[in-house]
């Protein structure tokens, strides 16, 4: 059964979370006096959190990994948000939401250091061949002449999206003088050291590329067979944003050919789930924790928090990701 906290006004659901305890968030939504009710710590099914949003009748879900599908949000009359505790919105029914007058809300900058750290990390281990000599050396195989690494500096580098992450990514690397290139959906937009190309130009003249890319139809499966086919054979390809923006099966099958020289992933297709093709030594894996940092967590549960509470008290949030159809919204909840 969910855990119920000090009941009061309107309440808020929290589907999921993926940190020791919720004191923060206790704090923040009961403190602006509201009623705060949980699911379980792990994400649990659609129909799961469909059942507890028809039985709590929340005014506000907050979720993070949770789905949060059309059923869930048509569950309860009363809801007014729907906050993501992350970045990627694709767990959220968002024009079911806006069709039903719900805004819909993420934290976009929490984790921006994060996961450009981490982006930053991989293309070192795999340049340096830290991952492959420290399995080496535990080993018991001390052979420094089998080495086979590169200079960073001469290495071309692109980068697929140039959001805040991709951006901040591009000034990292930028300090090891490599030559960048960047693709955008959106054209016009410049970054200070980095050649803006298509797509298909980028993937061919690349010897490493990085993903910064949300989750959406036009986005899934956008590293397709013919597209990783194009990379510069021995490229190296590092996912740090969603796994279904890359064909698992066309990367596996890329890096058993020898085409790609290796990949680093943070994120899979069907998490948790590895596909057998990717438990390879030229495949670094990390499960989805670019993010993750003790300050980009205080920032995110803070940040999602404060947003429901917004919203509650009648004000506009500040990271809108949608615009709620206003002969359908609701009205502001009040206090019991």
């Amino acid at each position: 059964m969910p855990d119920q906290r000090a009941p009061s006004g309107p309440t808020v659901l929290l589907t999921d979370y993926a940190w020791p305890d919720i004191a923060i968030e206790s704090e923040l939504i009961e403190a602006a006096g509201f009623r705060l009710v949980t699911g379980p710590a792990k994400p649990a099914a659609a129909q799961v959190i469909a059942t507890l949003a028809a039985e709590h009748q929340p005014a506000a879900i907050m979720t993070n990994w949770a789905p949060v599908d059309a059923t869930a949000i048509a569950a309860s009359v009363p809801l007014r948000i729907v906050a993501r505790l992350g970045v990627g919105l694709d767990n959220i029914a968002v024009d079911e939401a806006t069709r039903r007058g719900i805004w819909v809300t993420n934290v976009p900058d929490y984790c921006v250091e994060e996961v450009s750290d981490h982006a930053v990390g991989m293309l070192l281990a795999w340049a340096r061949g830290v991952v492959h000599f420290d399995r080496e050396v535990k080993a018991g195989h001390w052979e420094p002449a089998s080495a086979r690494l590169r200079r960073v500096r001469d290495l071309t580098c692109g980068i697929i999206g140039l959001g805040r992450t991709g951006r901040r990514t591009a000034e990292k690397l930028r300090g090891f003088g490599m030559r960048l290139l960047g693709h955008v959906r959106s054209p016009g937009t410049a970054i200070a050291g980095v050649e803006s190309t298509a797509l298909e130009d980028l993937l061919q003249r690349s010897n490493v590329v990085i993903v910064h890319l949300p989750l959406t139809a036009a986005t899934r499966h956008l590293l397709d067979r013919r597209r990783i086919a194009l990379m510069k054979p021995g490229a190296f390809l590092v996912n740090v944003s969603r796994g279904a923006v890359i064909d698992s099966q066309a990367l596996s099958d890329a890096l058993e050919s020898g085409h790609l020289a290796g990949a680093a992933l943070d994120v899979l297709e069907d998490e948790p789930r590895v596909p057998a093709g990717l438990l390879r030594p030229n495949v670094i894996l990390t499960p989805h924790v670019a993010f993750s940092s003790e300050s980009s967590l205080r920032e995110l549960r803070r940040k999602a928090s404060e947003e429901v509470v917004r919203v509650l008290r009648g004000e506009r949030p500040r990271e809108a990701r949608n615009e709620p159809q206003p002969a359908n919204r609701s009205q502001p909840a009040e206090h019991e």
